[in-house]
Formats: C-alpha cells, sequence, structure tokens
C-alpha cells in the first residue's frame, strides 16, 4: 500500500511484484491525461498517501483514503477585507482592493520621502516622481529654470496616470539675494500652463519658495488641469 516508506534493498534479493507495487508504484507521483484515467488506471488499487498529477488541469493531488485533493496550496483558509478594503475570500485566488469610497478614514503615522539635492536651481530639472513626490534643490538658484514632470526617466507620468486621477508634487527652491522661480512648467516634455491664485512672475529673495503642483489627468490625449501655489518662507 502507498505510505510503506523506505525499503533498502541490497544485492541478492529477490525483488516481488507486490514490492513493485508498494515501494514503487504505489509512491511515485503518477501521470495522467485527466482525473476520468486516474480514476480507471487505479480503480481497486487506491490507497492513502498516493500522488498524481493531471496534465489537463496541471494539477498536482494526493488522496487521503476517501477523495483527491490539491496540495502545495498553504494553510491560508481565507482572506478578510479590513477597514478601507473590498474584496477577499475563502478559496482560490483572491484579491484585496482598496474600496472606491471611504468615510472617517484615519492615517496614523504618515510620512513621504524627499528628494534633497544639494544644487542650483537652473536649466531643465527633471522632476521623477518615483524617487519622491517632494523636491528640496537646497543651493541658491543662479536661473529661471524649467521643471519638467516625469514618473522617472523611462516612463511617463502619463502612462501612469489615468483620466481622473490626481497628485500633488512639491518643489522646494532655494535663493539667495537675487530671485529665481520655475517659470516653465512641463508634463512628460511637453508645456502646461498652470491655474494659479494670483500671477507668479518672479521667486523671493533670501528665501525658501515652495511651489504646490496638483495635476489632474482629465482626459487620455493626455490633457492635464496643473494647479500651482507659491508661498515664501524665509
Amino acid at each position: 500500500m502507498a505510505g510503506a516508506g523506505y525499503k533498502l534493498f541490497n544485492t541478492g534479493d529477490v525483488l516481488t511484484a507486490a514490492q513493485v507495487n508498494t515501494y514503487l508504484m504505489q509512491q511515485t507521483v503518477m501521470v495522467f491525461a485527466n482525473a476520468s484515467a486516474r480514476t480507471t488506471a487505479l480503480s481497486g488499487v487506491l490507497a492513502e498517501g498516493m500522488l498524481s498529477y493531471l496534465q489537463d488541469t496541471n494539477a498536482v493531488e494526493k488522496y487521503d483514503g476517501s477523495a483527491w485533493s490539491a496540495i502545495g496550496t498553504g494553510d491560508i483558509e481565507g482572506v478578510t477585507a479590513g477597514t478601507g478594503l473590498s474584496g477577499g475570500g475563502t478559496s482560490g485566488t483572491v484579491t484585496l482592493s482598496i474600496a472606491t469610497q471611504q468615510s472617517d478614514l484615519i492615517i496614523k503615522g504618515f510620512e513621504e520621502d524627499v528628494n534633497v539635492v544639494a544644487s542650483a536651481a537652473t536649466g531643465t530639472i527633471n522632476f521623477d516622481v518615483a524617487t519622491a513626490s517632494v523636491w528640496f534643490y537646497t543651493s541658491n538658484a543662479t536661473a529661471n529654470h524649467t521643471l519638467n514632470f516625469r514618473y522617472d526617466s523611462s516612463n511617463t507620468l502619463n502612462s501612469r496616470l489615468a483620466v481622473g486621477d490626481a497628485i500633488t508634487l512639491v518643489w522646494l527652491n532655494t535663493n539667495g539675494t537675487t530671485a529665481y522661480y520655475p517659470n516653465v512648467i512641463q508634463i512628460d516634455g511637453s508645456a502646461v500652463t498652470p491655474k494659479v491664485p494670483a500671477a507668479i512672475s518672479a521667486g523671493n529673495a533670501s528665501a525658501i519658495d515652495a511651489y504646490v503642483f496638483t495635476i489632474i489627468k482629465t482626459a487620455a490625449t493626455p490633457t492635464y488641469t496643473v494647479l500651482e501655489t507659491q508661498t515664501k518662507f524665509a
């Protein structure tokens, strides 16, 4: 019967049919075209501990003495969607998703990365959002400059935003006695004109200017609405 364990055969031992069946045939991983073929082949010789592989479903199964069942599925019995999540399940492949609507959702201890760069703002600065959502250039700017928002050097921001998605980004520009500011704004290399509460035409001397950009993708073409504010910190 399957489960007979291991037998060490010595030189000169007589190998019986029963030993072949018990130690070899019933303890291999037997391959069948499908469950029906397995039933036919093993009729009358089924034993607890048998293993089989079904080619039609690519399933490895074990026989527990009464039925065949899948193996290698682990011991997780269910996945429950907690607060703010939907989905889950108790069998098969399950998915957890962020629920589409939330109320009174509290996030504690939230923090985000800041890309601190000991350089002066000038020329075109590729603001890679994959690096951080806040960029801080700590040396005094030397010229007005272009901010180009992209996901990273290999992926566009357009490719990562669906219509209706928004992302908020912060640019911190350090100025000395001569003030400069980002006078050209781009997304993936194309110029956009942000909407502002008041015209931004200069930076602030001897200060850190914080520029907050909210980028909303409004159409797949792509089209964006960009909101920009400037705040002086000195």
